[in-house]
């Protein structure tokens, strides 16, 4: 870590005794430790939900393309259920 700097961070009476406690077991060698984890864990997971929201999007606009092109049709639940069944009964039958 060739670029440190101190920070204070203030926590609730349970979270700092959850990060105490992993400190005395062992499961980290530092408090700066668990938190730096906690910052690669919360990074990945920003990571995901953009990439999850820009394949939504992508699928809206697909979608949005799909109405422009005349590509849909009325919206019919029995036909939905029918179309169900029917794969139902042909996944049923090749078991």
């Amino acid at each position: 870590m060739s670029d440190v700097e101190r920070i204070t961070v203030t926590l609730t009476s349970e979270m700092s005794r959850t990060v105490r406690d992993a400190v005395e077991e062992g499961e980290y060698a530092s408090n700066s430790e668990i938190v730096r984890e906690a910052l690669r864990d919360w990074k990945h997971k920003k990571t995901l939900r953009e990439r999850q929201l820009q394949d939504l999007r992508g699928d809206v606009r697909e979608g949005l393309a799909d109405v422009k092109a005349g590509k849909v049709r009325k919206f019919d639940p029995a036909r939905i259920v029918k179309k169900g069944k029917k794969k139902l009964a042909n996944r049923a039958s090749s078991i």
